[in-house]
């Protein structure tokens, strides 16, 4: 087995020095650089990078913690995050929490534990003293969702005006009767949703019906059974605002199982932009997110945190866009009958 003394002897530098151009770190003289380079070539040497790692106190591994992995909308930011974490040499451990605090919690201990050098949270719903405390000593990059009045570094979208923004396209489309399904209110994306799709009403001064807003979990089949709730009304909407993809999609199902078609008798617009999404039929109206980006940003911003690099700012909120598709047309004159 080759050791580092032998890329020391060949190489006619002291240990320290290998060491030195092995982390690319202090003053080492090009041509001894390359002396030492050529050394470990011929000699096939392979640094113990656990060794190096353990006297660091480095892992090379950042933990990324999702609420839900059966969810399709978080693949795409998880390539995001394991594109640059593979560029820097780092691997990611994938914490699924299921919709549970408890094991959002637990995957906290990993830090304390030090077996990941910090950590990307796609969720955000335990107490916030307790996000607070951990990123304070450790590094910590939320990604979607937030805390408000944190100071915690932070990647997503403007949800409130994204929301506003499909419920204006809607309202532009001649639909005043629009029904909202929105993800458990628990969560802040869901709020803030929420938020955005009472804007855009007030602001086109249409008035917001309690019995139109429902609230899921932004699974598909909530979407299906809160749709089947809004069809089961004596005036049911003539548009539908989904607070995910998958519950818009849910929604055209109980549609469909009444006899009626989308967009010709209801119009329904999602938010994510999931891959399904232009796939399905008819191609779902939705507020696309850029997920991709969302990851890479989350994963740069740890990166930078856990080299103690001085961030730029805290918050960084990406473009979203409102993407036009099959599944809204302007409103028709005679209401829905049931």
């Amino acid at each position: 087995m080759v050791r580092i003394s032998d890329v020391a002897k060949m190489a006619n530098v002291s240990t320290a020095t290998v060491s030195r151009v092995l982390s690319n770190s202090g003053n080492v003289k090009k041509e001894t650089a390359e002396k030492v380079l050529e050394a470990i070539k011929k000699l096939n040497y392979q640094p113990n990078l656990l060794a190096r790692q353990l006297r660091r106190l480095e892992t090379k591994t950042v933990l990324v913690v999702v609420p839900d992995i059966t969810n399709t909308f978080f693949s795409k930011i998880l390539r995001g995050i394991e594109q640059v974490a593979i560029e820097n040499d780092y691997e990611v451990l994938l914490g699924d929490t299921g919709n549970s605090l408890e094991r959002e919690k637990g995957y906290l201990d990993i830090l304390r534990q030090k077996k990941a050098d910090g950590m990307i949270l796609l969720t955000a719903r335990l107490e916030s003293h307790l996000l607070e405390e951990i990123s304070h000593e450790f590094p910590v990059v939320l990604a979607c969702e937030y805390l408000e009045g944190s100071d915690i570094p932070t990647v997503s979208i403007d949800n409130i005006s994204s929301a506003r923004k499909a419920t204006e396209y809607l309202i532009s489309l001649g639909h005043k009767r629009i029904g909202f399904l929105s993800g458990p209110m628990d969560v802040i994306l869901s709020r803030d949703r929420l938020k955005g799709f009472k804007q855009g009403m007030m602001q086109h001064d249409i008035a917001i019906e309690p019995n139109l807003i429902q609230e899921g979990d932004f699974s598909f089949e909530s979407g299906f059974n809160l749709m089947t709730k809004l069809l089961a009304l004596t005036e049911p909407p003539t548009a539908v605002f989904a607070s995910s993809d998958e519950m818009a999609i849910g929604a055209i199902k109980a549609i469909k199982a009444k006899g009626l078609k989308v967009p010709d008798d209801i119009s329904i617009v999602g938010f994510d932009d999931i891959k399904f999404a232009s796939i399905f039929e008819p191609a779902l109206t939705t507020v696309s997110q850029p997920m991709f980006e969302i990851g890479q940003k989350a994963m740069e911003l740890l990166i930078k945190l856990i080299q103690k690099d001085k961030l730029e700012k805290s918050q960084y909120i990406l473009e979203d866009q409102l993407v036009i598709r099959e599944t809204c047309k302007e409103k028709k004159k005679d209401m829905i009958k049931m």
